[in-house]
């Protein structure tokens, strides 16, 4: 990372790292992936709060409070001052308790959503949605990826990492990256088999295999990816020990990603290397849409039946968690700046409503 350095107003270029910040979520590991990877990109002194309403406060989530059992703002309380400085929340059930925060006459938190909050723009000072989705608004902001921890910075330094196992596979290495089913997406035994032909091509031209399963990845998919790749060296994580995903994706010359997992497509377009995406059958409009895109901007393609060669392309690597730090970066200058918030130095000044 780089080192803070002042600008001409005499504010640093990193102005919230080392802040405290809390991000509350519904505990789903994809979206605390996505606010942790927003947290990292700021730099922020974060505590994970995981929420769980129960009964009609879960119904109601995200239209109605936070339910009063929780104690919201008093002494002993999980939510109780002293305030964080920022609060990311992802998930239905997150969304009272950032609106509980909000701009209220207590705290000058300056609050994130990730994903649609289903209660309008004024949820928070600034939204985040992925490109395919509709949300649009003035404190609204969109990417073609969603944020992660797997940064660039991050991505190289693991290239350069030549003791792990992966980099001492052949060239060319090929990731696979399995998710499964969803609620969209089938993977029926043909989907499985059609899989297994192209990993078996790719053996055929002398590709190497770092393959990975995720939580819904089921058992017939990863045999038939064995099986395929039995006579090529490969590497498979069999679930135990540590996860070397974030290994493979940066040592991979060429990444295979499953369709039904928005969060791995978008990791993998970290790398600036080819990304193929494999289609099961099912899927949505808001996958098509979120596919399309990377299709049309040259990132990704879709995974072929057969290989015949290698492919290779490159483009601009996407780093969503660093442009959405960015912008929360330049908002929380503005509110500085405007006098609407303590600034860095401590100087006290009320928020104004809004």
């Amino acid at each position: 990372m780089g080192r803070s350095i002042k600008n001409a107003n005499g504010m640093t270029s990193r102005p919230l790292a080392g802040a405290t910040a809390w991000i509350i979520t519904d505990g789903k590991a994809g979206m605390d992936a996505q606010a942790r990877g927003v947290a990292d990109a700021l730099r922020l002194a974060y505590e994970l709060k995981q929420v769980t309403p129960r009964g009609i406060w879960k119904l109601a989530a995200p239209w109605g409070p936070v339910a009063p059992g929780e104690r919201f703002g008093t002494t002993g309380s999980r939510f109780a001052p002293p305030w964080p400085r920022v609060a990311i929340a992802t998930g239905r059930a997150s969304i009272p308790y950032i609106r509980a925060l909000g701009r209220s006459s207590d705290t000058e938190t300056f609050t994130v959503v990730l994903q649609d909050p289903k209660t309008g723009p004024k949820t928070a000072d600034l939204i985040w949605v992925p490109e395919h989705d509709r949300l649009r608004g003035p404190n609204v902001i969109t990417t073609l990826t969603p944020p992660h921890s797997l940064s660039r910075e991050r991505i190289a330094d693991l290239r350069r990492d030549t003791s792990a196992q992966a980099a001492a596979l052949p060239h060319p290495r090929v990731a696979v990256i399995l998710g499964g089913k969803n609620g969209v997406y089938k993977f029926r035994d043909e989907d499985d088999d059609r899989l297994s032909a192209a990993l078996g091509s790719l053996a055929g031209l002398g590709a190497s295999f770092m393959i990975t399963p995720s939580r819904r990845t089921h058992g017939r998919l990863l045999r038939v990816a064995q099986e395929a790749t039995q006579n090529s060296p490969c590497l498979i994580w069999d679930g135990s020990g540590a996860n070397p995903y974030a290994v493979f994706v940066a040592q991979a010359d060429l990444l295979i990603v499953t369709a039904d997992s928005v969060n791995m497509t978008g990791e993998a377009c970290v790398t600036g290397r080819p990304v193929l995406v494999f289609y099961p059958s099912g899927g949505s409009v808001k996958f098509r849409r979120f596919h399309s895109a990377l299709e049309a901007g040259g990132i990704t393609r879709p995974m072929p039946d057969r290989f015949d060669m290698i492919p290779d392309w490159s483009y601009e690597p996407l780093d969503s968690a660093r442009i959405i730090a960015a912008e929360i970066e330049r908002r929380w200058r503005a509110l500085v700046l405007s006098g609407m918030i303590e600034s860095p130095s401590g100087d006290r000044n009320a928020r104004s409503p809004d």
